[in-house]
């Protein structure tokens, strides 16, 4: 499985004047919500449209569900439909560098059915670096119809974390120091969901940033079984995503995405948190 698409490839498929082709701005910084969009207004990629963490590729937050809960499937569907996506378009998201973001928007595309998602290698520097023009023009929307076709199979709730099997594999995207409750910036408890393995987003690229390709990432999974079960957290169900394009380009077919991830486990007082390395 092929998530990820090159500058120079997304360059040709644009010359080329290909039709049905949309391309999402998911730039967006955690400590400064409306850095994304300011970025977008400034200069972005021309044609592309511009979605949110927060108000777009998140949910309403509440006491439970995590602090970036998945949005309303029919408001998001509805969405994209309006920006001028329907199930024949090819997408292309793209983040500052090979963020997090992107691979949020990427995922939820790929939830609701669409088959035709990318990535852009590098993103938004990527695209400057190889020359390439960009606008603060905001582009006009043709609004279409996608018909979402819900993989529901890839998703879990914390029930279902909590009943996992026990050859379940349960995977912890956050920093290292995170996962051992050495540091926590965020929420207002510190460690990980007992059983959870380490696996930090970042490594799925290399040491100059790019995506590590599918040998690299058979590698960097090793000790994971492909025929079992990957549940995939974080903090929020963010940088989860990107763990998840890794698994699925590296061969994993079994692959689920616990949306509140950790900061909805915590938010039930009852539950257990581990410190030690699993």
């Amino acid at each position: 499985m092929s998530s990820i698409i090159t500058v120079d490839r997304l360059k040709r498929r644009l010359q080329n004047d290909q039709n049905n082709t949309m391309i999402i701005d998911a730039r967006f910084q955690l400590n400064d919500p409306d850095a994304g969009r300011k970025a977008y207004l400034d200069g972005h990629i021309p044609g592309a449209v511009y979605l949110d963490l927060d108000k777009d590729l998140s949910g309403r937050i509440a006491k439970h569900g995590g602090s970036h809960p998945l949005p309303d499937i029919d408001t998001f569907v509805a969405k994209i439909g309006h920006i001028g996506i329907d199930n024949d378009t090819t997408v292309v998201v793209y983040d500052q560098h090979n963020d997090m973001f992107a691979a949020r928007c990427w995922w939820l595309l790929h939830y609701i059915g669409h088959e035709k998602v990318y990535v852009l290698e590098g993103g938004y520097n990527e695209w400057i670096a190889n020359g390439n023009e960009v606008t603060t023009d905001l582009p006009k929307l043709t609004a279409k119809e996608f018909k979402p076709a819900l993989r529901t199979d890839e998703v879990v709730d914390i029930q279902d974390v909590k009943e996992k099997k026990e050859e379940t594999v349960l995977i912890d995207s956050r920093a290292k120091d995170r996962y051992l409750g050495q540091q926590e910036t965020r929420y207002k408890r510190a460690g990980h969901i007992p059983g959870a393995k380490n696996y930090f987003w970042k490594d799925v690229l290399t040491n100059h940033g790019k995506w590590k390709n599918k040998d690299e990432l058979d590698r960097h999974f090793e000790q994971l079984d492909k025929d079992n079960e990957v549940i995939v957290s974080c903090g929020s169900g963010v940088s989860a995503c990107p763990n998840i394009m890794a698994l699925k380009i590296a061969g994993f077919q079994n692959v689920k995405l616990y949306p509140g991830s950790f900061s909805d486990w915590i938010s039930y007082d009852e539950n257990k948190i581990e410190t030690k390395e699993e």
